[in-house]
């Protein structure tokens, strides 16, 4: 067998891509290798929870700038939720106050941006290192990123958490630590999600030598559209609670990793 080899196994979709020369997979979290309900029902309400403790402990670091600079924006772009923050004479309660409201006001929203993105992961962080969160994966995701990774093919994360974020789902899972089966992590600082331009910085950095030599996969429509405008094979997920795709997408799908052959 040629270690460096996938194929899909049969699918319904039409046009399904030639996986035969893949050499990296890259993968999505949300709706592919973990539940959606992880993320909306765990681990988004741990962070909205903690926030405030987080922002008490940190005050006056660069995290609190950094989200001062993103409410700035938002208000000069009249983002619906945002709410001016006092200046630091106002009082530490004060500006806290009105960094919770405008967190609390992104996290609804489900903002793809990297200063929630950070502030989100070191707040899981606490939970993580504490045992109070586990990172849950499908149970077909251990087995199939063992078997990559003894096969040769190098798999990468790419999401629109914090990389630290992943580092942790990833590291302090229910079925232990997956990092050993990975190669890197990608978040929203190489570019968001549905821009082809950020697939091809992604090709850049794993070291192939032609986009189609990387296989993506994620649920998301808008996703798998922009991987493949960068020339990035592509499977879409179909995972329980996951949205539903647009009649002829034209994608092939899977339903579990093991679909997937080496």
């Amino acid at each position: 067998m040629d270690g460096r080899r996938l194929r899909a196994a049969p699918a319904s979709a039409a046009s399904p891509p030639q996986l035969s020369s893949i050499q990296s997979v890259v993968l999505d979290i949300e709706g592919t290798t973990s539940p959606i309900s992880f993320v909306t029902d765990v681990l988004f309400p741990y962070a909205r929870d903690n926030v405030r403790k987080h922002l008490e402990a940190t005050y006056g670091t660069d995290e609190i700038a950094l989200l001062r600079a993103q409410v700035e924006q938002d208000l000069a772009e009249g983002l619906a939720g945002a709410v001016p923050v006092p200046p630091e004479e106002a009082g530490k309660d004060a500006v806290i106050d009105a960094l919770v409201a405008n967190v609390e006001a992104m996290i609804k929203a489900d903002r793809k941006i990297t200063s929630l993105k950070q502030l989100q992961g070191r707040i899981w962080r606490t939970g993580f290192e504490g045992q109070e969160i586990k990172g849950v994966v499908f149970d077909d995701v251990p087995p199939a990123l063992e078997k990559w990774h003894a096969s040769g093919i190098k798999t990468y994360i790419y999401s629109s958490g914090s990389r630290e974020a992943q580092r942790l789902i990833f590291g302090n899972t229910t079925y232990g630590d997956l990092r050993k089966y990975l190669c890197g992590f990608f978040d929203t600082t190489v570019g968001t999600k549905r821009e082809p331009r950020s697939y091809y910085e992604i090709w850049q950095s794993v070291g192939v030598d032609r986009p189609s030599q990387i296989l993506f996969l994620t649920d998301v429509y808008q996703e798998a559209t922009a991987a493949k405008a960068a020339g990035v094979e592509v499977l879409i997920s179909i995972r329980p609670g996951n949205t539903p795709l647009p009649e002829n997408h034209g994608f092939q799908t899977i339903t579990t990793f093991a679909e997937i052959l080496t």
